[in-house]
């Protein structure tokens, strides 16, 4: 029987990822050579694309879930003429310094064909489904002429064992995403061994009952792939197809076995693969006809490229210019205004609203001009109430621009990240903080890929009273804090939260965890001004006044009034006591020295947070003081429970007091 005439182009795929694991003396091969042929049929017969232009908006998407084959990935690159990766960074393949790094990582800077960084297993194809949900909402909005592209994903069994799997396998088939499309690697083996270990139900049922279109197939058959692609294409509704794949295929020695996945290569077992295959050619070597068909396969939707340049040239100024923006991620002008507005308008509100209402208020307001921003709610509408003007988004209608998640806040999270990825929505997360630690893993990733994405918190301290201790997130601000590249924003009053928000969605270089209380916010600031005094991340709110500075209270939050209460009482008493709002220590610690300095002081300094004193050290000095918690919190009102852990404006005083004695 005659080879398939394109058996040769997924042969590349596996010579060019055993030539680098071989090299490199290590990688995980299982991956990229049992997929070799279902790549294959995605990019040389069905991918729109375009690899002298990686970041070409109307392209089809691509992730790679099961990150740890990421030669899979790195070879395709390569092969289809990605500027970005020459013959050089793949014979570089886990070098310091390369391109193609252990698990795929998306650049910080130009696009270069990697649209997420995966490696942690199910978080590919949650952002893959947050990408399908940006295409939807934007062709709803934008047409079928600028926006009409399909979000692929190769996908392992650990992807699918992961709960974020099986949230997002619940969700999309719920919003009936036509356009996501899973090629699932079925090999019926994980890192341990045999899946049967550990699994024993039918994964493509699974995806059956929740609403999607599945079809099983030999994976290593190129036209039964491709037909399968087509079926996919066609179907309305979000598409498994499900695979079936021989581990680590062309190496005798490992294929089909637990060893397949990551076990060691060696420079035998890459001379008996081409012995096997009847590969002819030394490492890193692909004959000039296969290379020619890929770079030609790579060139295969210019034309569809250079027309769609066309159609947005054609659109009238003032719709190009909009669509241009919103692809640039550019806020749009005169934005700043109902900031300002909102925080002028705050002095004068005669009831103090809760700090999660005020979020609320701000957003609501911000929505005629930010038609872009999308809205994922963990089931938590009434009593965070982000949605408002906003319509839902689901099958039905895919102009709403809120995603009621329901109890999936991991996969809210990795779907926001996807979107933030994709382009062209500016994407919002909200739940309540003690939840933060179920979308975590997806943080962890915006914060690694510097994503813009904003992680809108409710109920952020033993404020929210009878809910009791499992709702208190006494440690979760400082676990945040310790988090690289993301800022922890959490502000004292309606004036600091419209400042708040105006520095987040200025910020597109990482995610920004935006904090609030459930219980009002009374204000603390009483005189307009134009400058953001958050911009910084700590200010002087009220400085000494009745003698020179001896004691400084910093706090954050609806603990920001505790502080100004104690301050009355100590200037009261002759002791000068200046205030130190701390709505963001990212900033803060950003400053110069000088300006940190001025703001800290140099007498007593005593911090004020409901919540644990890991961090604050860093502002306390040694000898600091500190009023917050030491351990959970309990169920009752919520100004019993600040009376029951002493953080009242006497505790404040008395600690202020015995620093100043000593």
């Amino acid at each position: 029987m005659n080879p398939h005439p394109q058996q040769n182009l997924a042969h590349a795929i596996r010579f060019l990822s055993i030539d680098a694991i071989v090299k490199a003396q290590e990688g995980h091969q299982g991956v990229p050579l049992g997929m070799a042929e279902i790549a294959t049929a995605l990019y040389t017969r069905h991918l729109k694309h375009f690899p002298q232009d990686a970041g070409w908006f109307d392209r089809d998407r691509v992730v790679l879930s099961n990150g740890h084959g990421s030669m899979l990935l790195y070879s395709l690159l390569h092969l289809s003429g990605y500027p970005a990766f020459p013959i050089e960074e793949l014979q570089r393949f886990r070098v310091l310094g390369s391109v193609c790094e252990g698990h795929p990582e998306r650049p910080h800077g130009e696009p270069n064909g990697i649209e997420v960084t995966t490696g942690p297993l199910g978080q590919g194809i949650a952002n893959a489904f947050g990408m399908a949900v940006a295409e939807a909402y934007l062709n709803a909005r934008f047409g079928d002429d600028l926006v009409n592209h399909f979000t692929y994903a190769f996908v392992g069994d650990g992807c699918l064992q992961e709960g974020v799997g099986q949230e997002m396998i619940s969700l999309a088939g719920h919003l009936q995403l036509g356009k996501l499309v899973l090629l699932w690697d079925d090999n019926q083996i994980t890192d341990d061994g045999s899946t049967a270990l550990s699994i024993s139900e039918n994964v493509a049922e699974r995806f059956r009952v929740a609403g999607w279109h599945v079809l099983e197939i030999d994976g290593h058959d190129i036209e039964a792939v491709s037909a399968a692609l087509d079926a996919a294409r066609k179907d309305p509704r979000p598409s498994m197809l499900a695979c079936r794949t021989v581990i680590a295929k062309g190496v005798a020695r490992l294929q089909g076995q637990r060893g397949g996945h990551s076990g060691r290569l060696f420079e035998e077992d890459a001379q008996a693969a081409r012995d096997l295959l009847n590969w002819k050619y030394p490492p890193f070597e692909i004959p000039t006809d296969v290379q020619q068909t890929w770079r030609n396969a790579g060139q295969r939707s210019a034309d569809e490229y250079h027309a769609w340049h066309a159609r947005l040239a054609a659109l009238p100024d003032t719709e190009r210019e909009e669509f241009a923006r919103v692809m640039r991620g550019d806020l749009p002008a005169n934005w700043q205004q109902v900031l300002m507005d909102y925080k002028h308008q705050a002095l004068q509100a005669p009831v103090a609203a809760s700090g999660i209402f005020i979020s609320a208020e701000i957003n609501d307001l911000l929505t005629p001009i930010l038609p872009e921003r999308m809205v994922g709610c963990a089931d938590l509408e009434a009593p965070t109430s982000h949605k408002r003007s906003l319509t839902a988004f689901n099958a039905q209608n895919r102009f709403g621009a809120y995603v009621h998640c329901g109890v999936r806040e991991h996969v809210m999270g990795s779907m926001a990240n996807g979107m933030a990825a994709h382009g062209g929505i500016l994407a919002l997360s909200v739940t309540y903080l003690a939840f933060a630690d179920y979308e975590r893993p997806a943080m962890r990733m915006a914060a690694l890929m510097g994503l813009p994405v904003k992680f809108v918190f409710s109920h952020d301290s033993i404020g929210i009273g009878r809910n009791g201790p499992t709702h208190q997130p006494v440690e979760i601000m400082a676990s945040l804090r310790a988090m690289p590249n993301m800022w922890v924003m959490r502000p004292a009053d309606a004036v600091e939260a419209a400042e708040c928000w105006e520095l987040a969605l200025q910020n597109r270089t990482s995610p920004v965890s935006l904090i609030f209380a459930r219980q009002s916010l009374p204000l603390v600031r009483h005189t307009h001004t134009t400058d953001n005094l958050s911009r910084k991340g700590a200010y002087v709110l009220q400085e000494a006044a009745c003698s020179p500075r001896q004691v400084t209270l910093l706090a954050t939050g609806s603990e920001v009034l505790l502080a100004v209460q104690a301050r009355e009482l100590l200037e009261a008493s002759g002791v000068g006591t200046a205030v130190v709002s701390m709505p963001c220590w990212e900033l803060f610690d950003a400053q110069d020295a000088t300006y940190r300095n001025s703001v800290l002081g140099t007498g007593v300094r005593v911090g004020i947070e409901a919540a644990v004193r890991q961090g604050w050290d860093a502002y306390l000095g040694a000898s600091g003081g500190f009023v917050g918690m030491t351990g959970f919190g309990a169920s009752g009102p919520a100004d019993e429970l600040y009376k029951l852990f002493n953080i009242t404006p006497e505790a404040v005083v008395a600690e202020a007091r015995r620093l100043l004695s000593e």
